[in-house]
């Protein structure tokens, strides 16, 4: 399997941990979004969207970080990244997605260049958007980590004792947060999941400093 990544992109961290706590082995492709790498030929030929992450494989090429992590679970179940209940699978879904759709899309460096670009927002305009929006977010996702509304979503991490699909959608988001300057005190639960699972290899070894193609 080829993975194309840039280090500073959540939606690759996101498959690059899933990646890692099933154990599979792949090839590190990087393409640089911040040069505009993704929208050269050879790249847009791959990428309908011209986005990271892609995963190739012999017989695919598949976009969208969620899409990438279910086709992983589902083609190699064995650590399974979503429980086996309608219910738990329906509520790791809703955390995901409360990452992945409502608060990383706001802030991710297409939007943010619009901003500046287009809009003409200021620095400092630009960052009172990013703060809000992650904020508002994350505020979310502690308010239902904090429901529990059943014995499986307890546990030291988003559902139950194991990383799920949620996990490996909020800790590329509290990286981005951190990198951004984002205020997450009161956010108990939410730290206290996301430090459970930088305990585990797979988060470490997937975060952006740990990429062949890191910058400072």
């Amino acid at each position: 399997m080829k993975l194309y990544n840039y280090f500073r992109s959540s939606a690759a961290f996101r498959v690059r941990i899933a990646l890692g706590l099933k154990g599979l082995d792949y090839q590190y492709v990087p393409v640089h979004i911040a040069r505009g790498e993704h929208h050269q030929p050879d790249y847009a030929a791959r990428s309908a969207g011209q986005l990271v992450p892609l995963l190739e494989t012999d017989s695919l090429q598949l976009s969208q970080s969620m899409a990438i992590i279910e086709y992983l679970d589902e083609t190699h179940p064995e650590p399974p990244l979503l429980p086996a209940d309608a219910a738990g699978r329906a509520r790791v879904r809703a955390l995901a997605q409360g990452v992945a759709c409502d608060v990383h899309p706001l802030n991710n460096l297409r939007v943010l260049k619009y901003l500046v670009q287009e809009l003409r927002l200021d620095d400092d305009a630009k960052n009172r958007w990013i703060h809000h929006w992650c904020l508002e977010g994350l505020q979310a996702v502690e308010r239902e980590l904090e429901r529990q509304p059943s014995a499986q979503a307890t546990g030291r991490f988003c559902h139950g004792d194991t990383p799920t699909l949620a996990d490996c959608c909020l800790v590329p988001q509290i990286f981005s947060a951190r990198r951004f300057g984002v205020p997450l005190g009161g956010l108990p639960r939410t730290m206290a999941v996301f430090d459970a699972c930088m305990a585990l290899d797979a988060f470490q070894q997937a975060q952006p400093s740990r990429c062949p193609d890191a910058e400072a």
